[in-house]
């Protein structure tokens, strides 16, 4: 089991930066691959980025390829989206999620494959 508590959300104008935190609870943090979404309204909760257990590989959904970047401080039982370069399409709820680690996948990209997720930061981005 684990528990994810996300931080770091925010009203920011267009072409600024944040970083949004997402802590763990649990002792297997490392065994969890971990991941990003967003949910705009009135639409589907969409794939961000995710990153594998050991923080080695990550990937990126094409829309924030070159401006977000995802990272994990297995210390900590951290992970982070840093998200440069913002723009008012970015404005949505974004949720960290947590599943198990799988041999043979880093990374999973459909919200039905993560088993945890957190209660989501809302970030606004102003034009």
């Amino acid at each position: 089991q684990v528990q994810l508590v996300e931080s770091g959300g925010g009203l920011v104008q267009a072409g600024d930066s944040l970083r949004l935190s997402c802590a763990a609870s649990g002792r297997t943090f490392t065994m969890y691959i971990m991941g990003w979404f967003r949910q705009a309204p009135g639409k589907e909760r969409e794939f961000v980025a995710a990153i594998s257990g050991s923080g080695g590989n990550t990937y990126f959904e094409d829309a924030v390829k070159g401006r977000f970047t995802i990272s994990r401080d297995n210390d900590k039982k951290t992970v982070y989206l840093q998200m440069s370069s913002l723009k008012p399409e970015d404005t949505a709820v974004y949720y960290c999620a947590a599943r198990w680690a799988v041999s043979g996948r880093s990374y999973f990209t459909d919200r039905t494959d993560y088993n945890y997720w957190g209660q989501g930061t809302q970030v606004t981005v102003a034009s």
